[in-house]
């Protein structure tokens, strides 16, 4: 078996090769919070790429509950020709492409003016950093009923724009990584406590998401691993949790790990864990696929093809690429022609771990920006450069987003 083998999925359909370009945050979206012109130029440079499957960066089930200020929304069919056009170009090249469905919870910035919910009242743990997040409040039974419909609203939704599958985010410590966790989640009714019960919002949402979309539509689950804190969701729990989704058509199961306290998907854990420099979740997909009916793919720090093609030879069916293919949008089409391709960024050493994160992600973002505008990366750029400028942009979304919430809001008359 190697990367550029074919991959038939349990619902009959084929990605063309083992490569998927993993999911990251561009945020990107226009005035409307919709795919911008940028995003479309960022996703035709991985449409002639060659990766067999394109996983899009987070689109919000509920626009009150973002991951980021320029987060694409699908809440409902008003932006549905530029979702379409947006699924057309990322075909393009014949790769399947999943919508990324997900929802914050707790991981959303509180300067978007809107209420944070989370399954318990656990504020970020992030230093000085945790002031920019609000307290979150208690989910409601009502508001967990609204988030299940709101992703099979969206699943339905990309299925109508011509997306080939969706990814429910269960991992990197988003609402249903909060739900999974023990340390996030201290509820004492059906929705915590065992397993059984921190599980039930994703699968009641898988349940939702496949009762409303076509059988031969994906629908991909991303889990944490493990979330690499103390007493927080293990690698063991995965594993049950794998387990829990062999019978309700998942189609693939992708694999990473950590959570904004302890991003372990950038190769740091806050418990000194040692990750190996390259695809360092393989080990845990190794485990999981002793239990997984479904394909297993394992996302973090691949570059090189020799890594990939290990990947895959131990068994695991997909290798998702997020980094290298931010520098290389073409880094399959040049392994398939025989080209030794690793790009990579230069390592940030900053004491402040935190900070170094959110550096290393911004570098990342300066690569997204380049090829949304039809330039050439620089994977040698300044981090603090990089974070300057990500932060300048953030800023200005922040005023945009919040400009479309104010649009959004119903008139109320006079009395």
């Amino acid at each position: 078996m190697t990367v550029f083998d074919p991959l038939i999925l349990p619902n009959g359909s084929t990605i063309k090769n083992r490569i998927a370009k993993a999911a990251m945050e561009e945020n990107m979206a226009d005035a409307d919070q919709a795919p911008s012109e940028a995003l479309m130029r960022l996703y035709q440079a991985w449409a002639d790429g060659g990766a067999g499957l394109i996983i899009t960066g987070n689109v919000m089930v509920d626009g009150r509950a973002m991951t980021g200020p320029g987060g694409v929304v699908l809440q409902d069919d008003q932006q549905l020709d530029k979702f379409k056009r947006w699924a057309s170009i990322s075909r393009s090249g014949g790769a399947q492409v999943w919508l990324q469905i997900n929802h914050p919870g707790r991981q959303m910035q509180a300067n978007l003016g809107q209420k944070a919910w989370a399954p318990s009242a656990v504020p970020l743990e992030l230093g000085s950093l945790s002031r920019l997040f609000a307290t979150p409040h208690v989910m409601t039974a009502a508001v967990i009923e609204d988030v299940i419909q709101r992703f099979a609203r969206s699943a339905r939704l990309g299925e109508q724009a011509g997306f080939t599958g969706v990814e429910i985010h269960a991992a990197h410590g988003y609402l249903l990584s909060q739900f999974l966790s023990p340390l996030t989640n201290q509820r004492t009714d059906e929705w915590g406590g065992s397993l059984d019960n921190r599980a039930r919002l994703l699968l009641e949402i898988v349940k939702a998401v496949r009762a409303v979309v076509s059988a031969d539509f994906a629908v991909a689950v991303k889990l944490n691993s493990a979330d690499f804190q103390r007493g927080g969701f293990s690698a063991d729990e995965a594993r049950q949790v794998v387990e829990r989704l062999n019978d309700l058509g998942v189609d693939l199961v992708e694999l990473s790990g950590g959570s904004y306290e302890a991003p372990a998907m950038q190769g740091q854990a806050r418990d000194g864990r040692t990750l190996a420099r390259e695809a360092y979740f393989v080990e845990f997909a190794r485990d999981i696929q002793t239990v997984a009916r479904m394909p297993v793919m394992v996302t973090g720090g691949v570059r090189r093809r020799p890594v990939a093609e290990s990947v895959v030879a131990s068994g695991v069916d997909m290798v998702g690429i997020g980094t290298a293919l931010a520098i290389d949008p073409y880094l399959p089409r040049d392994w398939l022609q025989g080209k030794d391709t690793a790009p990579q960024l230069p390592p940030i050493t900053w004491k402040n771990k935190t900070i170094a994160s959110l550096a290393n992600m911004a570098v990342v973002k300066f690569q997204l920006g380049k090829l949304s505008r039809d330039k050439k990366t620089d994977p040698t750029v300044s981090p603090l450069r990089a974070l300057i400028e990500q932060q300048l942009a953030t800023v200005w979304r922040t005023r945009q987003y919040r400009r479309w919430v104010e649009k959004r809001q119903p008139v109320v008359p006079a009395s």
